[in-house]
């Protein structure tokens, strides 16, 4: 490629770079302003082996080499009891359970969506707009980009290497910036002034210059923040890594953030303990641990929700592993969130409450369970509430 011809498709690739309008720099949110960040596992992950009914026989009979022995307290492989009928798998014992201890978390099972499709991409798309499933009219429209729009002077960010669909169609400028990669400057002085030159006199010259100087100032920050953290040490690339990086800039300067996770496709050789599914969860645990150590006392002032497109089938396939579902759990996490609980509505385990004989039925439906979460956070109207999750019934499990 010719010199000329790269620095076009750089140039392109920089402008392209979604909300890189990004004229509010230092936003005047109070720091002690409530912060949202919703976390996507991408795949479905299989919450029967996160959230395990242990109380139910069909459970083990279900799933005879992943399934998750009942609590034992001289087994460290089995699951670590929540309340009678519930334990958690002992991967998160390190991470996540002292936060349950805390009653820092609540979990949400038999929660998902009423999209009966079973496809990773419909469903999620279907989660990130926020509609019902008969009754989407705007397939470029996201609820959190209409969450957004009821609050101007909240200040949002997608941790992702697009804007995803849930932050579309607000008319505002979200940033997006990836955290995965590489950390150094995309460009040095001499190249992203050459970019910015490239855009003088148009109408896309201030669109560049803030875009250039967003990815700089967060590469700068990274930086700093890793060696900072690692002193001298080479960084591994982990889950955990990546959300302490976020809590910088949501404690910093954003409140409402949205980070996807991919990896949750289990179809094969799945685990139980050991295997995908646990180093998964155990990354995630240890994630979700890290983010709310690095926000310190703005902890107190965060939620978290974590999601999935749907569940898993209840019993394992004959490849070891599952496949895809329906009913799913959602966590809910944060330093004031009403936790150390199992939420919602539930059914007993067992043959005959399964949906079509295989999945979780949904009796948590998502757009409800979210919207009763935010309306606590930010005492927003049905109104409001409407206007983000149309048609949705919200549900207050006071969560928050």
């Amino acid at each position: 490629m010719k010199r000329r011809e790269f620095l076009l498709a750089a140039a392109t690739a920089a402008v392209a770079a979604p909300a890189l309008s990004f004229s509010g720099k230092l936003f005047a949110a109070p720091a002690s302003a409530p912060r949202f960040l919703l976390v996507f596992l991408r795949g479905g992950y299989d919450s029967n082996n996160l959230l395990i009914p242990y109380g139910s026989d069909f459970y083990y009979e279900s799933r005879p080499t992943l399934a998750i022995a009942k609590p034992d307290a001289y087994n460290a492989n089995s699951a670590i009891g929540l309340d009678a009928n519930w334990g958690l798998n002992p991967v998160l014992r390190d991470s996540i359970y002292p936060l349950w201890q805390k009653r820092q978390v609540a979990f949400v099972p038999f929660a998902g969506t009423d999209d009966m499709s079973r496809s990773h991409f419909e469903t999620q798309d279907n989660i990130e707009s926020g509609e019902p499933t008969d009754q989407r009219s705007n397939f470029r429209s996201g609820f959190m980009a209409r969450l957004s729009g009821q609050m101007s002077t909240v200040p949002s960010i997608a941790f992702t290497d697009a804007l995803p669909l849930t932050f579309q169609g607000s008319g505002r400028d979200i940033p997006n910036i990836s955290l995965r990669g590489n950390t150094k400057p995309v460009y040095d002085e001499r190249q992203a002034g050459i970019l910015a030159g490239m855009y003088r006199d148009t109408t896309l010259a201030s669109a560049a210059a803030d875009g250039l100087e967003l990815r700089q100032t967060v590469s700068k920050e990274l930086q700093d923040e890793m060696m900072k953290a690692n002193r001298g040490a080479p960084n591994a690339k982990s889950f955990a890594d990546e959300t302490q990086r976020i809590a910088t800039m949501m404690r910093d300067q954003y409140r409402l953030g949205f980070v996807d996770v991919g990896g949750w496709d289990t179809h094969v050789n799945q685990g139980s303990t050991p295997g995908q599914l646990a180093n998964n969860l155990s990354n995630l645990g240890k994630g979700l641990a890290a983010y709310a150590d690095a926000l310190g006392d703005e902890w107190n002032n965060t939620v978290v929700v974590v999601v999935s497109e749907f569940g898993r089938t209840f019993r394992e396939n004959g490849n070891k592993g599952t496949d895809h579902g329906h009913g799913t759990t959602y966590w809910v996490l944060g330093g004031k969130v009403n936790g150390g609980r199992i939420a919602g509505q539930q059914v007993a385990v067992n043959a005959q409450s399964l949906l079509q004989n295989r999945d979780y039925p949904v009796l948590n439906n998502y757009r409800d369970v979210l919207s009763g979460v935010m309306g606590r956070m930010w005492g927003l109207n049905n109104g409001q509430l409407q206007s983000v999750f149309p048609g949705a019934k919200p549900k207050d499990l006071q969560l928050v």
